[in-house]
């Protein structure tokens, strides 16, 4: 079973805006320079991406990564999930993103539910971001919670023992893997906001890069450190009393 998320985060690059028309009447031209032919007006601050878009895995190691330059609309998410998952053996079997019941009612809606999703995938929210959302949207509910109890998703909830020995239900996998990622990249917003675009591409792509390596190196010493300690279990069975 595959699950990802999927999450934005507000770092902007600069780059130079050339406004041809339509100006915003705050930055609209005095009248002479309205009446020039050929009127065009370069504004050098810098105009910023919405926000950089990622996508990981629970364990934190990063699938992929999209900037987006107007908006993080269920429509764009949709275009780069397919972008990223064009056919259906790489299809994850549950996408988590905070927004999930906007994003599966465009789905269903522009038809990319039954021809894309519908067979492999399912989207729910967060735990973090599924606490706010309402009650009473019966969609959302039903069809995004992240840890349903009525066994209608049972890789997404296990049962564990406390310290007494009591049974308690349990999320079965961190859904804040992103959430964790964006805190991080978040203490580079100052420096990544001076940026060029290709600056900015690059940082951030070798950055992720830094980030999946140090994840996969810790989770391969964890793996190393927990098999030391079997064989030494087994060592100790081994010894003749």
């Amino acid at each position: 079973m595959l699950i990802v998320q999927i999450t934005y985060n507000h770092l902007g690059a600069r780059q130079i805006h050339r406004n041809t028309s339509n100006s915003t009447p705050h930055d609209a031209p005095s009248e002479p320079e309205a009446r020039q032919e050929g009127f065009v007006k370069n504004y050098f601050t810098p105009g910023r991406f919405y926000c950089v878009e990622t996508i990981c895995a629970p364990c934190g190691v990063v699938i992929a990564w999209a900037k987006f330059d107007k908006a993080e609309s269920p429509t764009n998410i949709l275009n780069f999930l397919a972008n990223v998952y064009p056919n259906e053996p790489s299809r994850p079997d549950y996408i988590c993103i905070d927004k999930a019941c906007q994003v599966l009612r465009t789905a269903i809606a522009n038809g990319s539910w039954e021809t894309t999703w519908k067979n492999t995938s399912r989207f729910i929210v967060d735990a973090y971001h599924y606490q706010n959302h309402r009650t009473e949207d019966y969609l959302c509910r039903k069809w995004c919670n992240p840890a349903p109890l009525n066994g209608s998703a049972p890789n997404l909830v296990v049962v564990a023992e406390d310290s007494d020995g009591q049974p308690y239900y349990k999320r079965a996998f961190n859904t804040q893997a992103c959430e964790q990622l964006n805190a991080w990249l978040g203490g580079y917003e100052t420096l990544l906001r001076r940026m060029t675009v290709d600056n900015f591409n690059w940082f951030i792509h070798t950055m992720l890069i830094y980030h999946t390596q140090s994840i996969l190196h810790k989770q391969a010493y964890k793996a190393e450190k927990s098999q030391g300690q079997g064989e030494e279990e087994m060592d100790d069975d081994d010894i003749p009393s």
